[in-house]
């Protein structure tokens, strides 16, 4: 498997290359040559697998150049007997109703699903570096613990300099991923108000050599496309690989980031297949909460693989950018702003939905450049009725505004005692508005995203307003959220609930603030030379 640029720049670069670059250098997105395509008898055979067996079996479908036990260092490094997910199963499935389950993927060292993914591309990018400093480990099959060749040439020995924008649960995920990494050295931005005290503390609180976090003055997007703006200058980027770093990213629009997360909606369903929930070969829709459209879109080439998949409700907040999309073709980031309950997915730039639209349009790479230079130039674009109806025939979109969210995070406490995030929140919510539009009951897996004790404050609030209603309840017995510290809300969350506190949340306000810089978006570029050169100018 080789994989090209959306935008037609870059053809026939192996898994490793795309993994360590990132992003395309015409500013494309990565993605795959060919398709991949499991039929039924495969899908029968993979019905049995462990979630590590179904990772490496699914990996070694798209990391072309990876030997088998390249792949297996990989898997097992990221979920097998020594990874950090707090149970044997780290994407655990319940079921809340007949028609409705719930895929649990925050159960790792996070307390959130980017963990799924990140703790699995760090050993993508270090086998790649391995294979790039030894370039004839990839036709002679080499290990992933080969030794290294002393005598590489210059463009060998380049190392990773990892720059990732987050809305809160990305940058923790990478940095905890990536931590005292050889070879590697990673950087974050996240907007200064726009992430919970839980997901700031986290990654102020940040240990490794390796790593530093800078709040950034403005919003999510405003991080993201300072980003963006760093990898797409020639000039910066050259300089820096000849300072020996190149630039890559941890998130979505890396398909290293991508890959992992196809395999959590195969694990899903064949979870319900064993639990004798449905058939083998029966459609499930699955409810995303999208931010980015990364984790929505892993979901879309699962079902490009045959994964039987029936509707991929699209569920956005208040900001409401790729649903408004979805249902209109007209994608308008012109609009307010909003900091919501659900901060992961205050965004306004959806950047991987260039994949899907490149997809859905017979991978017609002159219309997605010229869409996504209108999206940079415009803050807008149209697609044609075309594409429109292709993306309609699967996903469907609706929103959710904050009182609906509160009100179904309390919902599904009190209906079902079971306590859910902002974020899971938005979906189940639009899961009901999909069923009662279309009366679909098709089984269903909605994908909850993050613990709710990270937006601990939100689902208190949430859960305690609804004991101020209940019948026998006083103003004594109900908890004033508004007087009570994120840590003291924390435990007595816990204590009203009985939902244990994951392990990464306890005793975060105990940790020493390790990063506490801000710059202004048009700083950003200066914060990253800083960091790169701080070992040259601490020799001075």
């Amino acid at each position: 498997m080789t994989y090209k640029s959306t935008r037609g720049g870059a053809k026939g670069v192996c898994f490793s290359e795309a993994v360590l670059k990132g992003i395309a250098p015409d500013g494309g997105l990565f993605v795959p040559e060919h398709d991949v395509r499991f039929d039924s008898l495969e899908l029968a055979e993979m019905c049995g697998m462990d979630y590590k067996t179904l990772a490496a079996h699914i990996f070694k479908r798209y990391a072309g150049d990876f030997t088998d036990a390249e792949i297996e260092y990989c898997v097992d490094r990221a979920y097998g007997s020594g990874s950090r997910f707090d149970a044997e199963d780290p994407a655990p499935v319940r079921k809340l109703s007949r028609n409705l389950s719930i895929m649990e993927l925050w159960h790792g060292p996070t307390a959130a699903f980017k963990d799924m993914a990140l703790q699995a591309l760090p050993a993508f990018m270090s086998v790649a570096l391995k294979k790039r400093r030894r370039p004839e480990a990839v036709s002679a099959g080499t290990d992933a613990q080969g030794a290294e060749d002393g005598n590489q040439s210059r463009s060998y020995d380049t190392k990773i300099a990892i720059l990732t924008a987050t809305s809160g649960d990305t940058g923790k995920a990478a940095m905890e991923g990536f931590k005292d990494a050889p070879g590697i050295d990673i950087m974050v931005f996240f907007p200064e108000n726009g992430v919970s005290e839980m997901q700031r503390r986290q990654m102020q609180t940040q240990e490794g050599g390796n790593i530093r976090v800078v709040a950034v003055r403005g919003n999510f997007d405003d991080a993201q496309t300072g980003v963006k703006r760093i990898f797409g200058d020639d000039s910066f980027r050259d300089a820096m690989l000849r300072e020996g770093w190149q630039l890559s990213s941890a998130n979505s629009i890396n398909f290293g980031r991508l890959l992992p997360q196809i395999v959590y909606y195969f694990h899903a369903y064949f979870s319900l297949v064993r639990s004798e929930s449905i058939t083998l070969g029966t459609p499930v829709n699955f409810v995303v909460p999208t931010g980015n459209f990364g984790d929505i879109l892993a979901a879309y080439y699962a079902y490009k693989n045959g994964l039987p998949v029936g509707r991929l409700i699209c569920a956005a907040n208040s900001n409401s950018v790729v649903a408004d999309f979805i249902n209109t073709g007209f994608y308008n980031a012109n609009r307010e702003f909003k900091v919501t309950i659900s901060p992961a997915m205050d965004i306004l730039i959806s950047s991987n939905l260039e994949r899907l639209i490149y997809d859905v349009s017979g991978e017609d790479e002159k219309n997605t450049s010229k869409l996504m230079m209108d999206l940079r130039v415009n803050g807008s674009y149209n697609v044609d009725r075309p594409v429109l109806s292709g993306i309609r025939s699967l996903f469907w979109a609706d929103k959710a505004s904050e009182d609906e969210t509160k009100a179904t995070i309390s919902d599904f406490w009190n209906q079902y005692r079971y306590l859910v995030d902002p974020h899971t929140a938005v979906g189940l919510n639009v899961y009901d508005k999909y069923v009662i539009s279309t009366g679909d009951l098709t089984p269903t897996v909605a994908v909850s995203t993050a613990s709710p004790f990270k937006f601990n404050r939100s689902v208190a609030e949430a859960v305690f307003s609804s004991a101020k209603g209940a019948a026998g309840a006083s103003a004594a017995d109900v908890p004033d959220t508004d007087n009570i510290s994120e840590f003291t809300l924390l435990s007595l969350l816990s204590e009203t609930t009985g939902c244990a506190i994951p392990a990464p949340l306890q005793g975060l306000n105990k940790k020493p603030l390790l990063h506490t810089g801000v710059c202004d978006k048009d700083k950003m570029e200066d914060e990253v030379l800083a960091f790169l050169r701080r070992e040259d100018q601490s020799a001075k």
